[in-house]
C-alpha cells in the first residue's frame, strides 16, 4: 500500500505543479508555429538580447533550417564567436560570475515553453510586464514572476512601466495595470510583435517536432477510425450465422 501511495504522489506531481502555476492573468500570445518569417525573428532577437545570459543548451543552431534559415545565414547573423553551426546554443556567460551578479545562475530556457503553466502566454506576458520597483536590486519587478531577479534588458525597446497597485477586501495588494510613463525606441504594438516573435521562437524550440507530430497524429486518428469500421464489419460477418 505504501508503494502505491508513493507512486500515485510522484504521478500527481505534475498537477499539482499545473494547478500552482495559475493565479495571473496571461495575454494571448497568438502565435503561429507554422509563421516562419516570425520564428526567424524570434531567433535573431533571442541571439541579440538574450543569449548573452540565457543558453538553449538542448537546441542546435543548425535547427533554424526548420524554418527557412540556410546554414550560411546562421552562421553569418546567427553565431557569434568561434561556435560551430551544429554546436548547442550555449551562453558566454560563467555560470559561477553570474550567481554572483545575479543571485542565481540564469536559467537554460529550451524547455521554458512547456515547462510554465501557459507556455507561450506566459512568455509573452512576462516580457511585456516588468514594472518600476525601486525595492528589487535591479529597480524592476515582474506581474507574472514577482520578485525576478532579472533585469528588463528590454527597457530601452519597451520603455519604464509603472503599477497600478489596487488593494482588495482582505487587504492584499495585487497590481491592477500597467502604465508606460517613458516611451521606449519601440512603440508598443513593435514590441509586442517583439515579444510575440520571441515566444513563437522558444514555442519552437522547446518542441521542434511539434507540427509534424500534430500531422501524424491525425493520419494516427483516420487510421484507427478506418481500423474500427473495418473491425465491426468483420465481427458482424464471423457472427452473422450464430444464434
Amino acid at each position: 500500500m505504501k508503494k502505491l501511495i508513493a507512486i500515485l504522489s510522484l504521478a500527481l506531481l505534475p498537477l499539482t505543479g499545473f494547478a500552482s502555476g495559475g493565479g495571473v492573468h496571461l495575454e494571448s500570445a497568438n502565435i503561429d508555429l507554422t509563421d516562419k518569417a516570425a520564428l526567424q525573428r524570434g531567433a535573431r532577437d533571442f541571439v541579440n538580447y538574450c543569449q548573452g545570459c540565457h543558453s538553449l543548451k538542448y537546441f542546435r543552431y543548425e535547427r533554424m533550417q526548420d524554418f527557412g534559415l540556410s546554414k550560411q545565414q546562421i552562421e553569418q547573423n546567427l553565431i557569434f564567436g568561434d561556435h560551430k553551426v551544429g554546436e548547442l546554443m550555449n551562453t558566454s556567460m560563467p555560470a559561477l560570475e553570474s550567481k554572483a551578479w545575479f543571485g542565481k545562475t540564469p536559467p537554460d530556457l529550451t524547455l521554458t515553453a512547456r515547462l510554465k503553466h501557459g507556455g507561450a502566454d506566459w512568455i509573452y506576458t512576462y516580457l511585456t510586464s516588468f514594472y518600476v520597483d525601486e525595492s528589487r536590486p535591479f529597480g524592476v519587478n515582474n506581474v507574472v514572476f514577482p520578485n525576478v531577479g532579472m533585469p528588463h534588458v528590454l527597457a530601452e525597446l519597451q520603455g519604464v512601466q509603472e503599477a497600478v497597485i489596487e488593494e482588495d477586501e482582505h487587504g492584499n495588494k495585487h497590481v491592477a495595470e500597467l502604465k508606460l510613463v517613458k516611451p521606449g525606441r519601440m512603440s508598443v504594438e513593435e514590441y509586442d510583435n517583439m515579444a510575440r516573435d520571441l515566444a513563437t521562437f522558444l514555442t519552437h524550440v522547446a518542441e521542434p517536432m511539434k507540427l509534424e507530430r500534430q500531422r501524424i497524429g491525425i493520419w494516427v486518428m483516420v487510421f484507427l477510425l478506418i481500423f474500427f469500421v473495418l473491425a465491426v464489419m468483420l465481427k458482424k460477418e464471423f457472427w452473422k450465422d450464430v444464434h
